[in-house]
């Protein structure tokens, strides 16, 4: 009996568990229905609106989800930003590469909000060492180099030129306009399995090549001289330019011929177009590339562009794509990296001065709409651009006018403690980081007097650097 009714307590005591497991069942259904009930009213009691609803909740919830991961990433990333700490005591063993990447960028993002993020009892001069000396490690720059960068930009702009500059630039090549039309180039070389679209709204010529069967310095259409293999940011100092037919055109330092051949095509092949260049070995390929191309209005010419005024003047228009230090193409010539410096800087700056006197004196103003000169550079140091065209405004009755050209950034007026004319702001820098292309300098000026300003020399004084040791001319990298 006992057994009995033991055994009917448990059993009494299981239904009562299978009672309130009904009951819970009952009211998580009731909820449930509660739920419906809310949500058909909200739909308005139609089925394909609850449906809608449906959907409309799971994909609040997708969107919620990411938004709560992507806040919890921003945290982490956060958080690791906070906690870094800056290295104390001798570094004896250097980091790998790796660590070097991950450092400069916890230090450029603390940089990026310094009042925040700092560490307590480290100034900013300490992080922008650290950053500094990284930089030379993980990239190979010299530290005047980084230097320079790092007054340029911002940290956080300094390291994306750096690694934009580490990756090559599109291939780009201009159509000939004296032999083809652009169309007509691209249907041909599409036909030889290239894959090439327009750079851009900015260029009736250029074309971007992506990937090519065939060399593309070796195609019939390339020896026919349909078109020149040329970086984009080249294209740029012709435009601004605007050589008209039947004009007077100097081309100072032309060779190997991308942008002389471009003045060529925009004049249509009439007037004078007097075509220097200072290193004689050059001219061959200056010649070669003209021919090809069926240059016809172009006369060649070595002599030290210094010395133009003196040769010959009068012309309607004048481009100056200076030699400098190169520091815009430094994905072409890596050397730069760690052969350039503040010394070579300044250097080039002095020859840069003497040679826009000399183009701005080559050119008249009694040109229709006064004569232009076109100042250009493939450096981005404000020492090779925005001093040496603001020393040409004191010194030449010039003034700066809007380039023509439809992007780029300004040409700056205030730069560490100097100031420059106002009027700079129409000159326009590119920048591998910015447009996919190589860094460039482009003013325009026009003549507005043949007179000299009152006390202007007629050449600049040498510069210190200069003055201790007359350098070779600076290498150019060009662009053509």
């Amino acid at each position: 009996g006992g057994a009995g009714e033991g055994g009917a307590d448990d059993c009494g005591e299981e239904e009562d568990e299978d009672a309130d497991e009904d009951e819970d069942e009952a009211e998580d259904e009731d909820e449930d229905d509660d739920d419906e009930e809310e949500e058909e009213a909200e739909s308005g009691g139609d089925e394909s609106g609850g449906e809608e609803l449906a959907f409309e909740r799971k994909a609040r919830k997708t969107v919620a989800r990411m938004e709560a991961e992507a806040a919890e990433q921003a945290s982490e990333q956060r958080g690791a930003a906070a906690s870094f700490t800056m290295p104390t005591g001798p570094r004896e063993e250097m980091p790998d590469i790796g660590t070097l990447k991950s450092r400069i960028a916890d230090v450029v993002d603390v940089l990026g909000d310094f009042a925040s993020k700092r560490q307590e009892g480290v100034t900013r001069v300490e992080y922008v060492s650290l950053l500094a000396e990284d930089l030379q490690q993980v990239y190979g720059y010299n530290g005047e180099l980084v230097e320079l960068l790092l007054q340029l930009f911002s940290p956080a702009e300094a390291l994306e030129f750096i690694e934009a500059s580490e990756k090559p630039r599109p291939v780009t090549i201009r159509t000939n306009t004296l032999k083809t039309r652009r169309r007509e180039l691209a249907q041909a070389l599409i036909s030889r399995n290239v894959s090439l679209d327009p750079i851009s709204k900015w260029s009736s010529e250029g074309l971007q090549i992506y990937e090519s069967a065939v060399p593309i310095g070796a195609t019939p259409e390339y020896l026919a001289g349909h078109y020149m293999i040329q970086s984009a940011s080249s294209f740029l100092p012709v435009l601004a330019l605007d050589p008209q037919p039947g004009q007077r055109v100097l081309d100072m330092a032309s060779a190997p011929g991308g942008k002389t051949s471009h003045i060529a095509a925009r004049m249509g092949n009439s007037g004078t177009l007097v075509a220097n260049d200072f290193n004689k070995q050059r001219l061959p390929s200056l010649a070669s590339n003209l021919a090809r191309q069926g240059v016809r209005c172009a006369i060649l010419l070595h002599a030290d562009g210094r010395e133009f005024p003196r040769l010959m003047g009068g012309f309607d228009r004048v481009l100056l794509d200076a030699p400098c230090t190169g520091l815009g193409v430094i994905s072409k010539d890596p050397a730069v990296k760690a052969e350039k410096g503040f010394t070579d800087v300044q250097r080039c700056q002095q020859l840069q001065k003497e040679l826009l006197l000399a183009a701005i004196d080559s050119c008249t103003a009694n040109s229709a709409g006064g004569g232009i000169v076109v100042y250009s550079t493939c450096s981005i140091a404000v020492e090779e651009n925005e001093a040496v065209v603001d020393y040409a405004l004191a010194s030449r009755n010039v003034k700066l006018v809007d380039t023509g050209l439809p992007f780029g950034v300004e040409g700056l007026t205030r730069y560490r403690s100097k100031r420059f004319h106002a009027s700079l702001k129409h000159a326009r820098r590119f920048y591998p980081h910015t447009h996919n292309m190589d860094g460039f300098f482009v003013a325009k000026l026009r003549k507005f007097s043949n007179d000299l300003p009152p006390g202007a020399q007629q050449q600049p004084p040498p510069s210190k650097a200069a003055s201790k040791k007359k350098p070779p001319p600076p290498s150019k990298k060009r662009q053509k």
